[in-house]
């Protein structure tokens, strides 16, 4: 029974302490020699044993209920299957349910803290590697050099991670993975309704919903509605939820051919990559404000708004208080006279905005690269931000 798991853990607790050589290697027995000695147990990758043997639930129950039950300990549950955790060990049916003293579920870091990987890149850059790896850090981790260098090599590398990564991913979490991947490939080439998702899929006579609510569940997409709407709304489009994903999915698996025979150019990321920040820009720029929200308003919604064929990339409301800010990003050098016009667009897609006509407060904002002439801009009364401001 998990006899890997199990005995590594006998074999950390015989280095930790000797005399525990003497006892079963058995989990009840180990815990109870462990009760008076420890504060602090934790076991990583629990969904590995479950898997193994998902009695290990049961006896982890016992273990919690009975041999640690006047015991100080803190035992923390680590598993990075999101999928496994919650159904196994979360939930109302688990033999553990009831017994958490607290959840934590990691997230990666925003935007904003990721320079502390990289005290000495621009702005820019960084903004390049937000698009690529989110804030996770293992991937992080792996640049050590500028990111298009890095990507150059890492890709045409024969060991790179990058060509199996997500269905590594995957697998922890689904057993038939072609209809996620067929799924997740449709949402990262732009089809975010449900019915142009099955479009793309070809399979417009199929229920994909249980598949969709499976990506919901463990993170890999999320439902958004329009700022303005009900979370219950039936108008809701589904997103990528990192950009890690959507960067393999727009990039790496339609290429999986040239990549694994070396012969990739990494010029084909690069020439279209400042249409794809296009979207991560948004993301970015939605933590600025919420950041800044001391500079602007006390709003307590933020996100996109849309209405039929009209857009509008970022809307920050307060319902006490009528406040509204429309915002527009664009990730790309403006003139004052392209500012202009971008304001001016704005402010007619704004009236199509159903949220109280008549008794709001209106604010206009543009987020780009570098906007010429920002200072007259604000003096007008806008909401202007560059990179300097970043």
């Amino acid at each position: 029974m998990n006899s890997d798991n199990l005995g590594r853990f006998y074999t950390y607790c015989i280095q930790k302490y000797p005399e525990a050589s003497k006892l079963k290697a058995e989990w009840d027995v180990l815990f109870d020699f462990l009760k008076d000695k420890t504060e602090t147990i934790i076991i990583d990758e629990f969904q590995n044993m479950i898997k193994e043997d998902e009695n290990i639930l049961n006896l982890f129950q016992y273990i919690t209920d009975v041999i640690l039950k006047d015991s100080n300990i803190k035992l923390f549950l680590l598993g990075s299957s999101v999928s496994i955790m919650t159904s196994k060990v979360l939930s109302y049916k688990s033999p553990l349910y009831g017994r958490r003293t607290g959840s934590i579920e990691l997230k990666s870091i925003d935007f904003y803290n990721i320079s502390e990987f990289f005290p000495n890149t621009t702005i820019k850059e960084l903004i390049e590697i937000y698009g690529f790896a989110e804030g996770i850090p293992f991937y992080l981790n792996k640049i050590d050099m500028s990111f298009w260098s890095w990507m150059d090599g890492e890709i045409n590398e024969w060991t790179s991670f990058l060509k199996d990564e997500i269905d590594f991913l995957m697998r922890y979490e689904f057993f038939d993975v072609g209809t996620y991947k067929l799924i997740l490939e449709a949402i990262s080439n732009g089809k975010t309704k449900l019915n142009d998702i099955k479009g793309f899929m070809n399979v417009k006579r199929t229920d994909i919903s249980p598949y969709m609510s499976n990506l919901v569940d463990v993170r890999m997409i999320k439902r958004v509605v329009s700022v303005t709407e009900n979370i219950k709304s039936r108008k809701g489009r589904y997103y990528i939820s990192d950009n890690f994903i959507w960067f393999w999915f727009r990039y790496i698996y339609p290429n999986l051919n040239m990549i694994e025979e070396g012969i990739f150019d990494i010029n084909i990321i690069k020439k279209e990559y400042s249409t794809y920040l296009g979207f991560v820009f948004e993301k970015i720029s939605t933590q600025f404000f919420i950041r800044n929200k001391d500079k602007i308003f006390n709003f307590t919604k933020i996100g996109r708004w849309w209405h039929k064929d009209k857009e509008i990339d970022i809307v920050a409301l307060n319902d006490d208080t009528k406040d509204i800010l429309f915002v527009e990003c664009k990730w790309k050098d403006l003139s004052l006279r392209q500012a202009e016009k971008i304001m001016s667009d704005l402010k007619e897609k704004s009236v199509f905005v159903d949220w109280n006509l008549g008794v709001r407060k209106e604010y206009f904002g543009l987020v780009a690269k570098k906007i010429e002439g920002k200072e007259e801009l604000k003096a007008k009364g806008f909401v202007v931000f560059d990179l300097d401001d970043f």
